[in-house]
This record gives structure tokens, C-alpha cells and sequence, in this order.
């Protein structure tokens, strides 16, 4: 097989892909993989090769947990890199061939997905291990590694798509949960646009859409286009499960805890990803619902939350350890912190209505909380900055900062709730233009 019959034959491969024909992609890929006849094959291959050393290393990284494994993942992630960086030389000194050869283009595609994804990935780590990283010949700049991936999703090639997908995955979770959960929705429903057209009923294009759609606070569009998506295929459980855990926060965005509920049960059932935080994702939504709920799903919210200890993670343990004890200190709002802890009120916050009813919903516990003087510090200062970040989500930003401010600081156990709510009140000021406060919070609170 030639190169061009190669670069034909894998593009059908992901068409299969993105129509959902998972195991036909999978048949038509086995017999071919990166073969070398002349010396624009070779290059090719050098690409094909330092994509497949990435991915080997990422399943080193995930298969064992171990120094060993790391240090394996390590040193092949190292000589992809320097094989990109070695393809874009080639691809600077043969600009040349640009317009001219289709293979050339085929090979342009590659290189920028894997520069633009390099240096955006290692420009995402913090300064401190960057340096470090930059010290043994990576470099990561996070203004490059998308102007790359941008030209990768525009340059006609069998990896367009690879880099309009990195830009999603980036627009639509990294910058949600490693940022300040403002992702650019405009670019990402642009670079979306087109695939729509192309492979309507693709489960990968309708999971982005339905995300999208979260993202700008229409959770109804978003459940049903993930319902779409969980109808179009079978063979990827996988989407299955990110499904399962969209809809579980769609509903739970709206307070529809049953409904919620019943996505946090499948995944505890069907998925293997964290079954600490499976487990303790379902105890806190079981304690949203009312007694009869509760009784109605077979469950028990104290015995779930004693089982996550068990299941060794940092978070859900330490914050399951109160139901431990002999006499039981329930949590106060868990489904709402953890809402918090994967960033979900700056989304939420796009829907005044919903935001409206979890406020009322906070000060519903509030005032139980005053019949209830155990746990009393931490379980007041959760509430207080839940319920100031409500308050700015609803514009009420004088309100929002007084009870911010006034985060009790005689906390027992929940430690992370000071620095937070520093942090929570130094973006506060950042978003009426007090830079100089701003940086002067978010600084105590690192």
C-alpha cells in the first residue's frame, strides 16, 4: 500500500469512527499500520510513530501507578517530543511543497496537532514544574499550541478533526476546570459546525453539542442531545458513562435529584473510572432527596458515605469520615459543594432561575443549621460561600462580598473552605475592575 492509499484507507477508518462503527474502523485499521517504502513515507511514518509513543505513554502512565511506570511513560513522551519537534523542522524547511503536494499537506496536519497539543498540554502544568520540564528541553506556550491546533483544524488533512476535538476538549473542560470556567463557546461551536453536517448522528459530535448547550445553561437542550447520544451507539460504553455523568449534573443543576440519582447509580454500577467518587456522588444526592425518595431507591445515604472511606480518595474519605462515627454528623448541601468542587456554579450561575432555587435551598439549610451547634463552623462557612457565590451569580455583588468576607475562620476540618472563599473573593473583585484587591486576596489564598 502506497502512502496515499494509506492516508485514504485511515480516513475511512475515522469516518467509521465518527459514524459510531467503532469495530469496523477497528477491522479495517489491523492489517496496516505505518509502513515504510520511500523517504516521504519515512517522514510520515516518524509522525505516525512519535502519535503512537504518546499514546503508549499515557497508558503506561494509567496502567500502574508505579516509579518504574513513570519513568518509562517519561522517556516516551520525551522522544515524541522530540520527534515533533524534529517533523517541524522538516515542515519549516519544506514550505515550499506546501501548495503543491497533498502528502506534504497530510503531513503539516500532523505536526500541528502535535506541537499545538504538546505545548498546550505542558503550558496547562504549574510554573514551578514547567521551569523544571523546560530546564530538560520541553517548553510549553499556551498561545502557540492553539494558534497551532486552530491551523490543524482548518488545514484539510486527516487530522483536522484530531485538532478541532483537542480544541473542544479544551474550550469545554480544561478551561473549566483548571480556569475560572469561561471557555470560548463561540470558537468551539465554530470549529463544531461543520462535523455537525458532516456526521449528525456521530455520538462524539452530539456529546460536544449536548456540552456546549450545558455550557450555556439550556439544560434541557442538553439532556436531550444526550439522550441522543446514548440512543446512537452501543459499542463505546465509554460515552455511555461521560453521559451518565453530564446528565447527573444537568439534572442536579435543576435540583431533579431523582433524576439525578438515576445517573449517579449507573455509574457507580457500569463504570470503573473512581468508585470513591461514584460512590460518594450518589450518597450526596440521596441526602438532597426527601425520607420517602430516599426509601423508594433502596438506598441509604450513611451507608454509602461509610463505604467511600474504603475506597481510598482523598476528598470523598475525609469527607465521608463523619459518617464514621457512632452517632452520624450529616453533611450539610453535599451534592452543592461537590457542584462546587467541579465547578458547576459558574455554569449553573448562567440560569438566574436555577440559581434562584439553590439559593433558596441554602438558606432552607441555613436555618436548620442553627438547631444543629456540632460541626457548626465548617458546615456555616460552606453555606455562607455557596451562598455568596449564588448571590453573585445574580448579580447582587455587595451582598456576595459581605458574605465572603465574612467566612468564619475557626474551622475544624474542612480547611479548604478559607482559602477558597479568599479565592472566590478575589475573582469577585477582579469582575468589578479592583485588580490591585484582587490580586491581593488571590495571593492569601495561595
Amino acid at each position: 500500500m502506497d502512502l496515499r492509499t494509506a492516508i485514504q484507507e485511515t480516513q475511512c477508518a475515522l469516518n467509521l469512527v465518527l459514524n459510531n462503527k467503532f469495530n469496523e474502523a477497528l477491522e479495517l485499521l489491523k492489517p496496516c499500520i505505518c509502513l515504510v517504502y520511500l523517504s516521504t513515507e519515512e517522514i510520515h511514518a516518524e509522525l505516525c510513530y512519535a502519535e503512537c509513543l504518546l499514546q503508549k505513554a499515557t497508558l503506561t502512565f494509567v496502567q500502574d501507578e508505579n516509579m518504574i511506570s513513570f519513568i518509562k511513560g517519561g522517556i516516551k513522551i520525551r522522544t515524541s517530543y522530540q520527534i515533533y519537534k524534529e517533523c517541524q523542522n522538516m515542515l519549516n524547511a519544506n514550505q515550499d511543497q506546501a501548495a503543491s503536494s497533498d502528502s506534504f499537506t497530510q503531513f503539516e496536519g500532523g505536526v500541528k496537532l502535535g506541537i499545538g497539543s504538546f505545548n498546550l498540554m505542558l503550558s496547562l502544568l504549574p510554573q514551578r514544574i514547567l521551569r523544571l520540564l523546560e530546564f530538560i528541553g520541553f517548553s510549553g506556550n499556551r498561545n502557540f499550541g492553539l494558534s497551532q491546533l486552530m491551523e490543524g483544524s482548518a488545514n484539510p488533512s486527516l487530522r483536522s478533526i484530531l485538532s478541532a476535538l483537542t480544541l473542544l476538549f479544551y474550550h469545554t473542560y480544561v478551561s473549566l476546570i483548571l480556569g475560572t470556567g469561561e471557555g470560548d463557546l463561540v470558537e468551539a461551536e465554530a470549529l463544531l459546525e461543520p462535523y455537525q453536517q458532516k456526521y449528525p448522528k456521530g455520538s462524539i459530535i452530539l456529546f460536544y453539542t449536548a456540552r456546549i448547550s450545558a455550557l450555556r445553561g439550556d439544560f434541557e437542550q442538553a439532556q436531550s442531545r444526550y439522550e441522543e447520544c446514548l440512543a446512537a451507539q452501543n459499542e463505546w460504553l465509554q460515552i455511555h458513562h461521560l453521559c451518565y455523568w453530564e446528565l447527573m449534573w444537568c439534572h442536579s443543576y435543576r435540583q431533579q435529584w431523582q433524576q439525578a440519582y438515576t445517573y449517579a447509580d449507573l455509574l457507580c454500577k457500569e463504570s470503573r473510572w473512581s468508585k470513591a467518587i461514584y460512590v460518594y456522588q450518589k450518597a450526596a444526592i440521596l441526602s438532597m432527596m426527601t425520607a420517602e425518595e430516599v426509601k423508594q431507591t433502596g438506598d441509604g445515604p450513611v451507608q454509602l458515605f461509610r463505604k467511600v472511606e474504603g475506597l481510598k480518595q482523598r476528598l470523598a474519605g475525609k469527607k465521608s469520615r463523619r459518617y464514621n462515627a457512632a452517632e452520624p454528623v450529616s453533611l450539610v448541601l453535599p451534592a452543592l459543594e461537590m457542584m462546587y468542587v467541579w465547578n458547576g456554579f459558574s455554569i449553573v450561575g448562567k440560569r438566574p432561575d436555577c440559581t434562584e432555587a439553590l439559593l433558596v435551598t441554602i438558606e432552607t439549610a441555613e436555618a436548620h443549621l442553627k438547631n444543629n451547634p456540632k460541626y457548626h463552623p465548617d458546615d456555616c462557612c460552606l453555606l455562607q460561600m455557596l451562598k455568596g457565590l449564588c448571590l453573585k451569580h445574580l448579580g447582587r455583588l455587595l451582598q456576595a462580598e459581605t458574605l465572603l468576607y465574612a467566612s468564619p475562620r475557626q474551622i475544624r476540618y474542612d480547611h479548604y473552605l478559607v482559602p477558597f472563599s479568599l479565592y472566590e473573593l478575589g475573582l469577585l473583585y477582579k469582575q468589578q475592575g479592583d485588580i490591585a484587591k484582587a490580586t491581593s486576596y488571590i495571593e492569601n489564598a495561595k
